[in-house]
């Protein structure tokens, strides 16, 4: 469907992120070259032959659309932060741009980042504490989550692929087996939330994994690691 070669031109958004500078460093291992797209480039540290660090707006496609020239994926870790007293808007603003830059570029695939319990209902399942405690205090980050997968749903050209993970820790990737499901969560053999946290570096090596796969493409995939 789209360039499976060894190397990809990859572009990443919310790089200086926790889970977007554990994309970097293992894309560059991998031997893609990268375009870090970013708020403020002296955040990012990596330094490498085969990273290029820019500043963009990512709330307009005129700004990002430079840099998705002659890309092959984009890869988005964007991280905007829980509002108890406004609605969070920048996950679907973001990828209105984002898109709309994609189709200018002709650039056809994006793997984004969400989480567990996008659905408003999908948490009924989920432990006690966070069930009544911590969804509802990430409610406003996980809704407009939600408005941005619905969003993707309805792209016919785009071949995205929404990447759920539990709670993130800060961890680098490890060689454990991934467990995925397509839906809200990873169920055990009862249906109850497989596990509640998973290292960011094993959510970097899942995403990557994908460039060399068509398994979850137009899908929403609920991963964690055994």
């Amino acid at each position: 469907m789209w360039q499976n070669s060894l190397r990809m031109k990859v572009v990443v958004l919310g790089a200086t992120g926790q889970t977007g500078q554990y994309l970097v460093n293992q894309a560059l291992q991998q031997g893609h070259m990268v375009t870090a797209i970013v708020r403020n480039p002296g955040k990012l540290t990596v330094h490498h032959d085969n990273l290029k660090v820019v500043e963009a707006d990512l709330f307009s496609a005129d700004s990002l659309k430079t840099h998705f020239k002659e890309q092959d994926v984009i890869m988005s870790c964007l991280g905007f932060p829980a509002s108890i007293f406004s609605a969070v808007t920048g996950y679907t603003l973001s990828m209105n741009a984002i898109v709309s830059a994609m189709r200018e570029n002709q650039v056809n695939r994006i793997i984004t980042m969400t989480s567990w319990y996008t659905e408003p209902n999908s948490g009924a399942q989920s432990p006690f504490l966070i069930r009544f405690l911590l969804l509802p205090m990430i409610r406003s980050v996980l809704t407009n989550m939600h408005e941005m997968e619905q969003l993707l749903q309805k792209t016919e050209d785009i071949n995205w692929t929404v990447v759920r993970p539990p709670g993130l820790r800060n961890l680098p990737a490890s060689a454990q087996e991934f467990l995925t499901h397509e839906g809200y969560f990873v169920p055990d053999s009862n249906g109850y939330p497989a596990g509640s946290a998973v290292g960011r570096g094993d959510v970097a090596r899942f995403m990557l994994s994908l460039l060399s796969s068509n398994a979850w493409v137009k899908k929403g995939v609920a991963m964690t690691t055994k």
